[in-house]
């Protein structure tokens, strides 16, 4: 991609790296910011389309000025009086993937995101970064908050019925909310049914298994005026809570949201990091986005593993472990740029990968040959190229929707992000 870069001028407040003390910079508030992300290939950009305040604030109160990940774009808030980075987060985009494809290079697009924050008490700059896939910024804006606006809108008064699943005993929980997609509201219980299944698979994963008393999973039932969801090879467009679709990008089984301020609206007055959606659909399909959302089929047999692995992707920032023989993927995950994600690698820098994990002696690469001897190894394929990038295990649930647990590795990249995130 070509590099483009896109200014929105805020008051002058320079960044600087210093840990945040969570009382003296925030209310127990959120800030929610909605963007749109649109253009071309050649020529993105990112504006700013509101910032609204609810109550509460379900993030973490530690590591605030720290990234969890790389990630495909970043979101940072700098207090103008001291310059100090106050808060810092990770995520990916629709946007950003759609910016791969043929469509990209001729046709100008938008697409909805929301980012939460917590709330500062003070003047904040806002500062908002996209990368493509060498990590070259491709947009950046930024935009001052100030909390004496008056338009900064006040939300959170009429929450959507929901109830508990899963309660945390541990401080500083992670809170993930569970919406219902294309489910009608006499069809709420089959919603809760399937919302406690997703529950009780995802902790039966180690990591989550051992740390389940760190998490809280809220079932929202958010209603649809019509069951299913959008399925355009067969023609069928539902009238449904956020426009799900199969079909993303022309991959048959990608099954996405382009709505998500709807799916934010949803939440308002329920706390929430992350977001589990579940589609009232026999048909077999999925998608997680970092740090955005997750989106899958509830009604088909690998609905179990699917939603495991899709949070993998949302929560995780796992990347996607299977590949197709032939396929040489250079244009998603260059060969001469390490990956952000933790499981896998190019072995440009290996070191910061799962290297400190591997039995003593364990070649690099792996031939897999000798996957039983090396259980964990550095085995060729993965992030959909079966050259030029590594993966830990030769299965894992990241690969394999019958393969029973995540990898050494993946699990152990889970168990850090969980302790980042509570600790």
């Amino acid at each position: 991609m070509n590099r483009f870069l896109t200014f929105i001028a805020g008051a002058a407040c320079l960044a600087s790296a210093s840990a945040a003390d969570f009382s003296a910079h925030f209310a127990d508030s959120t800030l929610r910011i909605d963007y749109i992300f649109g253009g071309t290939a050649g020529n993105a950009t990112a504006l700013l389309d509101g910032q609204s305040r609810q109550p509460g604030w379900a993030g973490r109160r530690h590591n605030m000025s720290s990234l969890p990940y790389h990630g495909n774009g970043h979101l940072t808030l700098i207090d103008c009086a001291t310059s100090d980075t106050i808060y810092r987060t990770s995520f990916s985009s629709l946007f950003q993937e759609w910016l791969a494809t043929d469509e990209a290079r001729t046709t100008p697009r938008s697409f909805e995101n929301v980012f939460l924050a917590p709330l500062p008490k003070a003047p904040t700059r806002v500062e908002l970064t996209l990368f493509d896939f060498r990590r070259d910024t491709i947009a950046h804006m930024s935009h001052i908050y100030n909390p004496a606006d008056e338009l900064t809108a006040r939300r959170g008064g009429h929450p959507l019925p929901h109830r508990y699943l899963h309660r945390a005993t541990a401080p500083n929980p992670i809170d993930i909310a569970i919406l219902a997609e294309g489910y009608r509201p006499e069809e709420m219980d089959s919603f809760i049914s399937h919302a406690t299944v997703a529950v009780n698979e995802m902790l039966s994963y180690e990591p989550y298994k051992r740390y389940a008393d760190r998490f809280n999973f809220i079932a929202v039932e958010s209603p649809s005026n019509e069951s299913g969801v959008s399925i355009p090879l067969q023609g069928r467009w539902p009238d449904t809570a956020f426009g799900a679709h199969f079909s993303t990008f022309h991959s048959d089984r990608y099954l996405t949201t382009p709505r998500v301020k709807l799916v934010h609206d949803a939440l308002e007055g329920i706390p929430y990091e992350h977001i589990i959606i579940l589609a009232n659909t026999p048909q077999y399909g999925g998608g997680g986005i970092y740090n955005s959302y997750l989106l899958t089929s509830a009604l088909t047999p690998q609905f179990k593993p699917v939603v495991v692995h899709e949070f993998g992707h949302s929560f995780g920032g796992l990347a996607d472990e299977y590949f197709y023989t032939g396929d040489v993927m250079e244009d998603s995950y260059p060969f001469d740029i390490e990956p952000w994600e933790p499981n896998i690698t190019t072995l440009v820098d290996f070191g910061s990968k799962w290297k400190p994990l591997l039995k003593k002696g364990t070649p690099v690469p792996t031939p897999i040959e000798k996957k039983k001897k090396y259980p964990l190894g550095v085995y060729e394929g993965g992030g959909y190229s079966w050259k030029g990038i590594y993966r830990p295990a030769d299965e894992c649930r990241m690969r394999n929707n019958e393969y029973p647990t995540f990898c050494p590795a993946c699990e152990d990249a889970l168990e850090r992000l969980i302790r980042f995130y509570t600790e």
